[in-house]
């Protein structure tokens, strides 16, 4: 698997050169805008700008009227990225992990516009006997979005060199397999299905509790980090970005808005995220969700992401350490206080 993964990311980093080699001349302002995200609340600001059509409204208060968006949804955050580079879509919000590895193999060619969410992710599985990852044997299977490169992945990398020691940050690798947070949910909820444990976002997070026999928490992110860590962020391409100053001025601008309506009126944003997503699960649920600790943090500035990095430049994952976030996030964040 980590051969096969080493392969597929050589073969990016060559698409993503060959990409980037391309003249900033060239690039055009676009009138038609794709964007990318995941399923689940995490990516409710992006629900929001789809409803209210947020970018369209900032962008033509910049003077770029007629501007419209097309949002696609991906499984995951290795998907997006192959996306991107691509040229299938614009502009990503999806996990930091995606972000800095793009950013370090596009050699400054991928880079974040704002943070959208950072809210807990939680290690969660049905098997009573696992109540740390020190109880995880070789043949127990932990779903992630993408193997070794999704946020999940990684921050269970940090982890395990906390417990097992530095030299054996990669002793869980084996275990991940690559699932989407609904199929993930469906497997936890089958006894017969050989993934038993989740590394999971909200809402699955609270549904695989509520809903699945035995389902507990083994660790939650802000454990394993000492905080917050942005789960979801824009980033585009530095080409996109500098023939389209405008539209990511717009993006931060509708992220800002929608952040605020999420705080204001908690009700209406649940609401447009239902309508959007088609969520079964109810208004009064998804509220009572949001006011679990950590659950309301929605900032523009990326948290956490540099403790991330330093881990991911530790372990070779990243050939370039970047001395600050703003290294890896477009100047329209930089008046930002990030980590």
């Amino acid at each position: 698997m980590i051969k096969h993964l080493r392969s597929r990311l050589a073969v990016a980093a060559v698409i993503a050169a060959a990409a980037f080699t391309l003249s900033a001349a060239h690039a055009q302002q676009k009138s038609e805008i794709s964007l990318s995200r995941q399923p689940g609340i995490f990516y409710m600001p992006s629900h929001i700008m789809e409803k209210q059509k947020l970018i369209e409204k900032h962008a033509a208060a910049l003077g770029v009227p007629g501007v419209t968006t097309k949002w696609v949804t991906f499984s995951g955050g290795g998907a997006q990225t192959d996306a991107l580079l691509a040229g299938g879509v614009d502009i990503l919000n999806t996990g930091t992990g995606n972000l800095l590895l793009l950013w370090d193999r596009t050699r400054g060619g991928v880079k974040g516009i704002v943070a959208t969410s950072a809210q807990p992710m939680t290690l969660i599985s049905r098997d009573a006997n696992i109540k740390s990852i020190r109880d995880f044997g070789p043949n127990d299977k932990i779903a992630v979005p993408t193997v070794k490169v999704s946020t999940q992945a990684i921050v269970l990398q940090i982890a395990a060199a906390e417990a097992f020691g530095a030299d054996q940050w990669a002793k869980l690798d084996t275990n991940t397999v690559q699932l989407g947070h609904p199929d993930a949910y469906a497997a936890l909820a089958n006894p017969k299905h050989e993934v038993h444990t989740h590394f999971s976002i909200p809402p699955f997070t609270f549904l695989e509790l509520k809903n699945v026999p035995g389902a507990h928490v083994v660790l939650s992110s802000p454990d394993v980090m000492g905080g917050p860590l942005s789960q979801a962020q824009f980033f585009t391409t530095t080409k996109f970005a500098d023939a389209n100053p405008k539209i990511i001025q717009a993006v931060r601008d509708a992220t800002r808005e929608a952040q605020d309506l999420i705080r204001s009126d908690t009700r209406q944003a649940v609401e447009i995220y239902k309508e959007i997503t088609g969520d079964k699960t109810s208004v009064e649920e998804l509220l009572d969700l949001l006011k679990e600790p950590g659950m309301m943090e929605w900032n523009l500035e990326p948290q956490g992401t540099m403790k991330f990095a330093a881990h991911l430049f530790k372990t070779g994952t990243l050939k370039n350490q970047p001395k600050a976030w703003t290294d890896y996030y477009l100047p329209v964040a930089h008046d930002l206080k990030g980590n």
